[in-house]
């Protein structure tokens, strides 16, 4: 055979032979890797489960379920049809708060919600307060079956003033603002006196496009609205008409003035007060004496004139104020707080 053909035969033998070998090393290496893995695998199984880390995904399953099945609710329709309209009040009743209770089982921390819809009204009722505990138990006794009928997600605050220094009124709904907002996500807000209860279920206790006056026409002025600008008694802004305005003014101590002051801040930022209609509108005041340490505020007309001017500065960002004391019971939220003096 001729030298060049020996050549050529122990090259490709050599050539052949590094194939093979390195066939064998790719099968070997794989095994091992694969081997290896196994062993990982199962020691990683058979780690002890975490027990906080169970009770974790539990919660979070339970969180997810119950997100879930919100989001498999519909949205409340725009009119409740719940609502009956036209509704008697009597105030000659005895009211416990236990009766309430018992008549409003599904009211848990002062709020409900629908069970079979979503509100698109998350609203925080405040109402300014302080010794009217009478007028409170009808209020609730009134309140919480029509609020319920239109369908709110909603939650009642009474913002309770400490101390018998002089009362006053925009501070606490700031204050209730505030608070509120700690608790959840409103969206809505209504401002309340205690002593006033609706005559007709149709008039929402929810917000608008514009900021809303809901006592329209009360027994107390003849079932008639006794002048323009007036916002007094029940009024609903939502968050962002409130923050527009930079809240309520913080210095009207005694009784009168702040609504108007309120109606003027309003009208300043470019909004209109809407309502609703007379009929609709209508509501009933409990007969009393006006509260000691409630007098009229001297200073209410002056500082009226002066709101275009004191609205920037005076209101939910100057605010101070020391919560004293939080109760979360059945029928409402009570929040105790000291508003200082004047």
């Amino acid at each position: 055979m001729p030298a060049t053909s020996t050549g050529s035969f122990t090259l490709l033998h050599r050539f052949c032979a590094l194939v093979v070998l390195l066939t064998f090393v790719h099968i070997s290496v794989s095994l091992v890797f694969y081997v290896c893995s196994t062993d990982v695998s199962t020691a990683f199984l058979s780690i002890p489960k975490n027990p906080n880390r169970t009770v974790a995904t539990e919660q979070l399953r339970s969180a997810e379920d119950h997100l879930g099945k919100e989001l498999e609710l519909q949205q409340c329709p725009d009119t409740s049809p719940l609502l009956v309209g036209p509704l008697t009040v009597e105030f000659g009743v005895e009211v416990t708060l236990q009766q309430v209770k018992e008549k409003n089982p599904d009211v848990m921390e002062g709020g409900w919600r629908p069970s079979d819809c979503v509100s698109v009204q998350r609203v925080a009722i405040l109402i300014p307060f302080r010794h009217r505990d009478e007028h409170l138990k009808l209020w609730l006794h009134y309140m919480h079956p029509i609020l319920q009928r239109q369908q709110l997600d909603y939650r009642v605050y009474i913002i309770n003033q400490a101390g018998e220094r002089r009362f006053n009124r925009a501070k606490l709904l700031n204050v209730g603002f505030t608070e509120a907002l700690k608790d959840y996500d409103y969206n809505c807000f209504v401002f309340s006196d205690v002593d006033i209860i609706p005559l007709d279920d149709r008039n929402i206790y929810g917000c608008f496009d514009q900021p809303r006056h809901l006592s329209v026409s009360m027994d107390k002025f003849r079932f008639r609205l006794p002048y323009k600008q007036y916002f007094g008694g029940v009024s609903s802004l939502s968050k962002e008409q409130f923050l527009k305005i930079n809240g309520f003014p913080n210095n009207y101590w005694g009784w009168g003035g702040e609504d108007d002051d309120i109606y003027n801040r309003c009208v300043f930022k470019g909004m209109t007060i809407s309502r609703p209609s007379a009929q609709i509108g209508r509501c009933r005041m409990i007969k009393h004496k006006r509260d000691a340490k409630n007098d009229a505020n001297p200073r209410r007309h002056s500082q009226i004139t002066h709101t275009r001017e004191t609205m920037e500065t005076d209101g939910i960002n100057s605010l101070t104020y020391k919560v004293v004391d939080i109760k979360k019971l059945q029928l409402f939220t009570n929040i105790t707080v000291d508003v200082g003096q004047p």
